[in-house]
């Protein structure tokens, strides 16, 4: 069946529909990884954005049960050079093309995606709309245009959990577990769960607008703020409540986390033109001067200069400069803009959930 994929600014692509069908609109955005596309599926981070894959093969290895991020997949629309219609793999339980329709997520494939990120990088990621029903461009640009995009929206409430869970690992023994963890879910992922679990952390998952009270009454040993999906500026209720909790708990943030707590020691955020998206982003750990190859979904960044002197930065991204990582002076407080727990990407990370159990010790 023929797709559509038109921008804002008039451009459009033509090619086949896979997965559901249907129009969907979002911000159109590019990720490098060459593997590892149903993490990026499921990765609540997404939310609010149509994904293409530079790497041209994708779903050759199906999908599985294991390798899921959150309850399913959570992009708007899913945008492939190639998609193989044969997959193979021990673990697999569906094809791609199976699991996108189970889920309603419409894909298109076949479209020259190469000019498609070339696009996006030299004028920024736009607004799009993808549909399978209106193939009439003119009316799909229109469509683009009126959508309203991620600035301003809040897009935690569509990813967050209703209530509060605490996070059970079947193959981890929690009786072991030394350190008890308030984890604030802004659309976290699974694989953060269970790293923290694999460093002695008992885990409590609670709601994005849990307040600040509701976590020190729980008692924690410290306080995980989770990556998630667009603008952090109209997450202030989660910038009030880690403002408050500063000097209160050992705070680490990532992601979403690390701009909301930005934004809560008083620096800015701003939006990047077309974000760092992929498994293989170069940043420089400045105190050891090594460099750390990370996984990232980001469209949003914390202002270098804009921190107070009470905030040492403590990685940059080398591809732009921008802030990657920053540390508090006097208080048990640490973030970074990347995915520590790399799911998937490599595990140059890892070590931040020793610190965290360090800082909490």
């Amino acid at each position: 069946m023929k797709a559509i994929l038109a921008l804002a600014d008039g451009t459009g692509f033509e090619g086949e529909q896979f997965g559901a069908t249907g129009e969907t609109v979002g911000e159109v955005v590019f990720n490098t990884s060459m593997t590892g596309y149903q993490e990026v599926l499921t990765d609540p981070s997404y939310k609010g954005q149509i994904v293409t894959m530079t790497y041209p093969l994708i779903g050759n290895y199906g999908c599985n049960e294991a390798d899921v991020e959150s309850i399913g997949p959570q992009v708007e629309g899913f945008v492939v050079r190639e998609y193989s219609a044969y997959h193979s793999n021990w673990r697999s339980k569906w094809s791609l093309d199976a699991y996108l329709a189970e889920h309603d997520i419409i894909g298109i494939q076949g479209i020259d995606t190469r000019a498609l990120t070339r696009r996006l990088r030299v004028h920024g990621v736009m607004n799009g709309c993808l549909s399978t029903e209106d193939l009439n461009p003119e009316s799909l640009v229109t469509k683009a245009k009126a959508w309203h995009g991620l600035v301003g929206w809040d897009l935690v409430q569509r990813v967050t959990c209703p209530s509060s869970y605490a996070w059970q690992q079947p193959e981890a023994n929690n009786s072991h577990a030394k350190y008890r963890v308030v984890a604030l879910d802004f659309g976290i992922k699974y694989n953060i769960l269970r790293q923290l679990t694999e460093h002695g952390c008992e885990v409590q998952v609670v709601p994005a607008k849990t307040t600040a009270e509701e976590i020190l009454a729980a008692e924690p040993d410290g306080v995980f703020l989770s990556n998630g999906p667009g603008d952090p500026m109209p997450v202030d209720y989660a910038i009030q409540t880690i403002r408050t909790l500063i000097g209160k708990k050992p705070l680490f943030g990532i992601c979403l986390g690390h701009q909301l707590l930005g934004l809560a020691l008083g620096g800015k955020t701003f939006k990047l033109k077309f974000g760092h998206r992929g498994a293989n982003q170069p940043v420089k750990h400045l105190e050891t001067d090594r460099v750390e190859i990370t996984a990232q979904n980001h469209g949003f960044c914390v202002d270098i200069d804009s921190l107070p002197n009470s905030v040492d930065v403590t990685h940059v991204n080398l591809n732009d400069d921008t802030l990657e990582g920053i540390q508090h002076r006097e208080h048990p407080i640490f973030s970074v803009q990347y995915h520590p727990e790399a799911s998937p990407g490599p595990h140059d990370a890892s070590y931040l959930f020793s610190r965290f159990t360090e800082m909490m010790e």
